[in-house]
């Protein structure tokens, strides 16, 4: 099978993170692999395993990524590509991504695309849907289940809760949710394989792509911290003084009543 991931190097949402100017301070920022893309890292690999074929993790971005780029390498991929785009393009979204990601896919005949579900640092889930409308293939969002039968696919997919069983067929793309499998560590003996497998770098005129082709469709406007909670109050004394304490407090305070 030929199997792809996209890949994103996110900031550690764990990590402190610093506003500088409207704009997340990369000073000191520790930055991973997109967690939910770990499980589109290591899905592909046991669809591999039991299928055959190669899993190729393509990431857009900066020569940065090529550190994340290793990592996935380490857990088991075959190949890694990096669409180096920090020369040629300012400002992008996930129009962006998706058009450079769909126009290095649209000659490479994958069977079946993987990718995180959303990215932590954005949260808007498009790119996956996005590079499968551009490709024209069918997709399917937040699955935590994958049987490959053939060209036949049964997907289990969460809903706000409950799941959802989809019969679709390859070639496919689909987005990993949580619980979709455990991701392995790199091993010693896969990171010292990975300083071996290749890693292509591309830029956009490599694709036949123009800054112009990839022009965002949105534009941010400002990125700050969410302000400040206030410390909670405990409420002391007998239970009917407290439902009356906490009443006033909705009203007079909190203002919600």
């Amino acid at each position: 099978m030929n199997i792809y991931v996209l890949m994103k190097r996110t900031f550690d949402t764990e990590e402190k993170i610093a506003i500088s100017g409207g704009k997340i301070n990369e000073d000191g920022a520790e930055f991973i692999i997109n967690p939910y893309d770990e499980y589109a890292i290591e899905e592909a690999i046991q669809v591999r395993d039991a299928n055959g074929g190669d899993v190729t993790v393509i990431s857009v971005g900066s020569e940065e990524s090529e550190k994340q780029l290793r990592t996935a390498l380490a857990m088991g991929a075959d190949k890694a590509v990096l669409i180096n785009i920090e020369d040629d393009v300012e400002n992008g979204d996930q129009f962006t991504t998706a058009k450079i990601l769909a126009e290095y896919l649209k000659d490479k005949n994958a069977d079946l695309i993987l990718g995180g579900n959303v990215a932590i640092d954005g949260g808007s889930g498009q790119v996956g849907p996005r590079v499968a409308e551009l490709l024209n293939i069918p997709y399917v969002t937040t699955i935590t289940k994958l049987e490959i039968d053939g060209t036949s696919v049964t997907v289990t997919r969460d809903v706000e809760g409950d799941s959802e069983v989809i019969g679709t067929s390859l070639p496919l793309l689909v987005t990993a949710q949580q619980g979709l499998n455990e991701p392995r560590y790199p091993s010693l003996p896969g990171i010292m394989k990975a300083k071996k497998k290749p890693l292509e770098e591309l830029e956009l005129d490599d694709l036949d792509l123009e800054e112009d082709d990839v022009e965002a469709k949105t534009k941010t406007i400002e990125i700050y911290l969410p302000a400040k909670k206030e410390a909670g109050k405990v409420l002391a004394g007998d239970l009917n003084d407290q439902v009356k304490e906490l009443v006033q407090l909705l009203h007079t305070e909190a203002k919600v009543i």
